[in-house]
């Protein structure tokens, strides 16, 4: 194993931007077609009004060796698809037994966690919020307010990540705006 040497990196938290500047990039809604429960609404706003910005991430990538911490920044843009407000693809780890830590930066948003048996847990997030995603759990964060919901994570290297299981079977739990407020209801696509 190469010796990785220490380093600074700069965070707005406003913004989500490191510096110096590392990778990033970002997710349209036609990257997540499939992830949002009214479809139909999907293929409309393409059509109308064109492939809109959800969220960005910004990361620090290591080498996938044990020990090693990358971490990154999101920032979920504020909309919704329909009642569904803009949340990220979401994901198991690839190691499931592996955490992760979130802190809130600015904006106001829900971390939508899931076992693999369906168990749920809806944790609310702001600048300051420091939340742990314990190993098994699939996690989703989701912009609930009308600014930028701003988070950084933490994960260990090794833990990868697993997309494929969230695309293909989502999560039990939808976050929409009912009555002026956000409000957790069943995924149609669940029951």
């Amino acid at each position: 194993m190469k010796l990785t040497q220490p380093f600074v990196t700069e965070v707005d938290f406003s913004s989500g931007v490191l510096s110096p500047a590392r990778s990033s990039y970002q997710r349209h809604l036609s990257d997540m077609p499939g992830y949002y429960a009214e479809r139909d609404v999907v293929a409309r706003i393409l059509a109308d009004e064109g492939d809109r910005l959800i969220y960005e991430v910004q990361s620090i990538t290591l080498p996938a060796d044990e020990g090693q911490l990358p971490h990154c920044t999101t920032r979920i843009l504020p909309g919704r698809i329909g009642a569904e407000f803009h949340m990220t693809k979401g994901h198991f780890h690839a190691r499931r037994e592996q955490g992760e830590v979130y802190f809130g930066l600015s904006g106001r948003g829900m971390l939508l966690l899931q076992t693999a048996d369906g168990a749920t847990s809806v944790q609310p997030m702001q600048a300051g919020t420091a939340a742990y995603v314990p190993p098994y759990w699939a996690h989703r964060t989701v912009n609930i307010g009308a600014e930028d919901f701003v988070f950084f994570c933490v994960w260990t290297a090794e833990a990868g990540h697993d997309y494929a299981t969230i695309e293909r079977d989502g999560f039990r739990k939808l976050i929409v705006l009912r009555g002026g407020q956000p409000v957790i209801i069943d995924n149609p696509k669940s029951a």
